[in-house]
């Protein structure tokens, strides 16, 4: 094996981890867009009969398009970095932080979706005395 043609194969790795991150991201992307649309249709079919359920999925698919998508460039970056190409492995860290940056908003956006909301305190169950005398309890 010469050795152009071995400083070429990561060269195809990092060619091919991009490759496989731009189509993962916008497949992702469309399953997004296909929920919305669903969501859309929802709205003016049903009147938002399963706007909950609609808006669960989105918030899935939304949370694993923000790994996919600031994830990528991260492996990418430690690839490049392991094969010694410094200023690539650099572009892709940056890419990292900036696309991790932009879906922060909407990844909290999505996990506050998929958390189920604390309980509501409950109603004091104990008999106080109000103020002037009265000592009747509240509801009987």
């Amino acid at each position: 094996m010469t050795s152009s043609t071995s400083a070429a194969r990561p060269r195809h790795v990092i060619v091919l981890l991009t490759v496989l991150w731009l189509v993962t991201s916008l497949a992702l992307l469309w399953w997004c867009f296909t929920i919305g649309m669903e969501g859309w249709a929802d709205q003016y079919s049903n009147g938002g009969a399963q706007s909950a359920e609609i808006g669960r999925r989105s918030a899935r698919a939304l949370l694993l398009l923000a790994v996919v998508a600031a994830g990528g460039p991260a492996v990418v970056a430690l690839v490049a970095f392991r094969f010694r190409y410094v200023r690539t492995g650099l572009v892709y860290l940056l890419l990292t932080v900036v696309i991790a940056a932009a879906l922060m908003p909407a990844v909290v956006d999505a996990a506050r979706t998929l958390v189920p909301p604390a309980a509501p305190v409950p109603a004091p169950t104990t008999c106080q005395e109000r103020s002037g005398g009265d000592t009747r309890c509240p509801g009987g």
